[in-house]
């Protein structure tokens, strides 16, 4: 496996790193097994509050050279690569500040012995996608070492830069040495440390591929897993919706990040056929407009994608889309100048027949589809074996309300596309995947809650016991 640079918008290779190697993996493992028992998981909230905020601080501080790298590697536009870094900052400062109130002990009515304490459970492996380099790695690394746990991380192959810069802000913050390790370990590798005792858990971001081979190997060691994987989010639009403010947040929730996101606004239901045709120009119109190029030009609204891989593979889904169907309204086609770049592409008329009817396109392509009624679009979103995010747009808010009460997800966003906050906790259902990343939730994933149920000397052996009258 080759951890190689290649810019996406040149196809030029900038830097390749070598595999760990398994003696170097092996000293890893044991160093952050030694870093959990006798220090990080020893120490204060404060001492372990201080150096995340630290890490967040220099994110923030540097954060147009930590944006280059994103940039080099996978092709996010500058700016767009800006606010990722302010939000991985965001979120490591999040826990930081309310690791202390997640880890107070919480108390049962009617138990006044019983109380449930938090307590950290040892090193935890995390397999993170490169789409989003450092907001992946922080939603892992923020909450799991407030917690008092360890991380090693693995990155995708396609942004080493960005892996090893994220490390080094971690170091600078004053992590001791295994409290986070960036490993550069092949699939072989990863097979061996999710069998390794002092790995208590997993968390992968990624593909339903990836996910079902590694929550496999979990199992057999019964592990504990958190899998984040793909979206296929609907994005419906109900007959009162303002159009032109609907097919503009569309547009950007469906090209955000080249399209590149597991919560993208991939599939778009429009109710009633009249408003169905106006959006469809509209948003055709909108799509054709956007300005391919350079990511790191400031007047570039659609960059290139990660890889070659990536556009060859959306290029025969959209041929395969085309074959058994479904017409192509604008794009299809790779953009005739060095990179991967991909014209910015809109397909109809697509039946549940079509490959890319229950698939998902992991890029500037947009799926749109006309429902007679409510309930049509309501069946459509749902058939599909993703569940992880969506959206729906409508004036009438209690109206739009039912409506996202009813699409299995595990998050629905009214009258925006979907967007990700420290705050607000982040998952999905079905193929989408399990578990919780962010807020309180992604907080808790990999503690023990621990029961603690105090009684005095001479207590009956069964049931809850006044503590102060045994005292009296």
């Amino acid at each position: 496996m080759l951890y190689q640079s290649i810019n996406p918008a040149t196809g030029m290779v900038l830097r390749t790193f070598p595999t760990i190697g398994d003696d170097e993996l092996k000293a890893a493992v044991e160093k952050a097994d030694a870093c959990y028992r006798d220090d990080w998981s020893r120490r204060s909230i404060l001492d372990r509050a201080r150096v995340i905020s630290r890490a967040a601080a220099i994110l923030q501080e540097n954060a147009e050279e930590y944006a280059r790298y994103i940039v080099e590697d996978m092709g996010k536009l500058a700016g767009v690569a800006v606010v990722e870094v302010t939000l991985a900052a965001s979120i490591l400062e999040y826990y930081a500040k309310n690791a202390e109130k997640f880890l107070q002990p919480k108390h049962f009515p009617g138990f006044p012995g019983a109380a449930l304490v938090a307590k950290p459970t040892g090193a935890i492996l995390a397999i993170e996608p490169w789409n989003f380099p450092y907001y992946q790695a922080a939603r892992v690394v923020g909450p799991q070492l407030m917690a008092g746990n360890v991380v090693l991380l693995k990155h995708a192959e396609s942004v080493p830069q960005c892996a090893l810069a994220f490390e080094r802000a971690l170091k600078a913050a004053g992590a001791p040495e295994g409290a986070y390790t960036n490993i550069f370990a092949n699939h072989e590798q990863i097979g061996r440390l999710i069998a390794d005792p002092r790995i208590v858990g997993i968390t992968l971001t990624g593909s339903e591929r990836a996910g079902s081979a590694v929550a496999e190997q979990a199992g057999r060691h019964l592990k504990k897993v958190v899998m984040e994987l793909g979206g296929s989010d609907a994005f419906i639009v109900l007959p009162d919706a303002p159009l032109d403010h609907a097919v503009s947040s569309a547009l950007s929730g469906r090209m955000f990040n080249c399209g590149q996101s597991c919560v993208a606004s991939k599939r778009i239901i429009v109710v009633g056929r009249e408003r169905g045709s106006a959006f469809i120009d509209k948003f055709v119109s909108a799509a054709k407009a956007l300005k391919v190029g350079d990511p790191a030009d400031a007047s570039t609204e659609l960059p290139p994608l990660s890889s070659e891989r990536a556009l060859t593979g959306l290029l025969s889904q959209i041929e395969g889309a085309r074959s058994a169907g479904a017409k192509v309204l604008a794009g299809g086609k790779r953009v005739n100048r060095p990179g991967f770049f991909l014209e910015p592409t809109v397909l109809t008329e697509i039946d549940e027949k079509n490959p890319v009817y229950r698939e998902e396109l992991f890029g500037p392509v947009a799926s749109i589809y006309v429902a007679d009624t409510e309930e049509d679009a309501i069946r459509i979103a749902n058939d599909t074996p993703y569940g992880l995010g969506g959206s729906v747009f409508g004036a009438d808010l209690d109206r739009a309300r039912r409506v996202a009460d009813r699409i299995e997800t595990g998050m629905v966003f009214i009258n925006q596309p979907a967007w990700v906050a420290a705050d607000l906790p982040f998952g999905g259902v079905k193929n989408s995947g399990f578990g919780r990343e962010q807020s309180e939730l992604g907080f808790g994933e990999f503690i023990n809650h621990k029961l603690i149920n105090l009684a005095p000397a001479g207590a009956p052996v069964w049931g809850p016991v006044e503590l102060r009258n045994a005292a009296e």
